[in-house]
């Protein structure tokens, strides 16, 4: 899992880098609002823990301005507010869950784990791209009349490409983010989904098309 924490106390962004890197987490910190939302904005991470009180922009800034921007990445709230009313406010900006300072590390790791497993609440119950769309109760992908229900690894391939339109997403994202890290399967699997993947998609009449990016990875582009 990749997370990133933002926090502008350096030793609770050590303590918290320390937690997550030994449950098997890439972590990135940064120490402003600002940065924040310029790394959430330009990578994909599986999880965002925002402070509150930061210096450029606060952790509410930074939530509304992700949102804004369709960012359905989990976001967990950690700050030394703990009042019911900052509570509803962070929570009616967008975020996924609250944690007031100081915390137990063994619940801090229970709800980014519970975060990261329900994958983003705020994803749109619908995703576009090109002239597909990609239901995400039905798991159904749709193309005018044409529709077809995705299998269950089909549908976490589809809608993380879709979440990251015109972005790369490597072999190894792909088996960490749907395998996981314990999986036994082999990376081949994934190749094996990316055709099911492309079938699918011509099937419907989708005017996008898997493509791959040498050294970078698979992702959705138009069809000129």
């Amino acid at each position: 899992m990749r997370i990133l924490i933002a926090d502008d106390e350096p030793e609770m962004t050590r303590v918290l880098e320390a937690l997550l890197k030994r449950e098997r987490c890439s972590v990135d910190v940064v120490h402003n609002g600002q940065d924040a939302l310029d790394y959430a904005l330009a990578d994909n991470y599986d999880c965002l823990i925002l402070d509150i009180m930061m210096p450029k922009l606060d952790g509410i800034q930074v939530l509304q301005a992700l949102r804004g921007k369709q960012v359905a990445t989990p976001v967990l709230l950690l700050t030394a507010k703990s009042q019911v009313e900052d509570r509803v406010a962070g929570l009616d900006s967008g975020a996924d869950d609250y944690l007031p300072k100081p915390f137990d590390s063994r619940e801090l790791i229970a709800r980014v784990r519970a975060l990261t497993r329900r994958g983003g609440a705020y994803t749109p119950g619908v995703l576009t791209a090109g002239n597909v769309t990609l239901d995400r109760s039905t798991f159904e992908l749709k193309c005018g009349t044409a529709r077809v229900r995705l299998g269950n690894k089909e549908f976490q391939m589809l809608e993380l490409l879709m979440r990251q339109t015109g972005r790369p997403i490597s072999t190894e994202q792909f088996m960490e983010h749907i395998w996981g890290y314990d999986s036994e399967a082999e990376i081949n699997v994934v190749w094996a989904y990316i055709s099911y993947l492309r079938r699918k998609l011509e099937a419907v009449g989708a005017d996008v098309r898997l493509s791959l990016r040498r050294g970078q990875g698979y992702l959705l582009e138009e069809v000129l």
